[in-house]
């Protein structure tokens, strides 16, 4: 597929520079006000993640681009963290790939792409080092190990620990807090009995807390008879 005397790079944005789309481009770029318009091509999540799969199949293209930190552009970094979620199955090389990727990431759109399947299959390896991410200073590492635990311990796996240990990360950071937000929102879903104690308490910053009860609201599968109780609890 690639052609070995050309860089990984160079062919990689070559092959996302085909699959651009500029409407989808100008839409996005105001979705990611924290990326540089510049570093926005403008592809579909759909195609890149075709995209992905087709050069997770070559082991020396994917070696070299990942290899090859940091990237120039947005779609490069999503498509890093895809071939690392695609490839890596042993899950501490996949948390080390992980802790050199994640202080590049710099967009909430990036960190959320982000899933690694090897989560469930290893959560007591994982679980450890979310604890170590939620102790980073850099936003986005916070805010993957806060959407890790929503999208992989509110069910089977979930411990009351976790939601203390999200009460204690401190606010003011926006797109930590959304993520804090998002998921109490699920855990009074999944969870309710001992998520709901937590809103009462109104120990969450209060942007947290109403924009838990806003998400919480929105669900379907929460009844409308919780959804008033949970109107009675917002904070002015």
């Amino acid at each position: 597929m690639s052609e070995s005397n050309i860089p990984s790079t160079d062919y990689i944005v070559g092959r996302l520079s085909e699959l651009r789309d500029e409407g989808y481009r100008d839409f996005h770029a105001r979705l990611l006000p924290t990326v540089d318009p510049a570093r926005i091509i403008g592809v579909r999540t759909p195609d890149l993640r075709r995209l992905a799969r087709e050069v997770a199949r070559d082991d020396e293209l994917s070696s070299r681009f990942l290899a090859e930190l940091p990237h120039r552009y947005y779609e490069e970094d999503n498509l890093h963290g895809a071939l690392l979620c695609l490839r890596i199955k042993d899950i501490d090389r996949l948390l080390a790939e992980l802790d050199r990727f994640l202080p590049h990431v710099d967009n909430w759109a990036t960190c959320d792409l982000l899933s690694p399947k090897l989560f469930a299959r290893h959560p007591d390896a994982a679980e450890r080092k979310i604890m170590e991410w939620l102790d980073s200073d850099h936003t986005y590492t916070v805010r993957f190990g806060v959407v890790s635990l929503l999208g992989f311990y509110l069910d089977d796996r979930f411990r009351p620990e976790h939601i203390d240990r999200l009460c204690a990360l401190k606010a003011g950071e926006y797109y930590i807090d959304m993520a804090v937000a998002w998921y109490f929102s699920f855990a009074l879903v999944k969870q309710w009995d001992v998520a709901l104690p937590v809103v009462e308490s109104s120990v969450l910053d209060k942007r947290v807390h109403n924009m838990t009860i806003q998400k919480a609201i929105d669900s379907f599968r929460i009844t409308p008879e919780r959804k008033d109780y949970l109107r009675a609890l917002r904070r002015k």
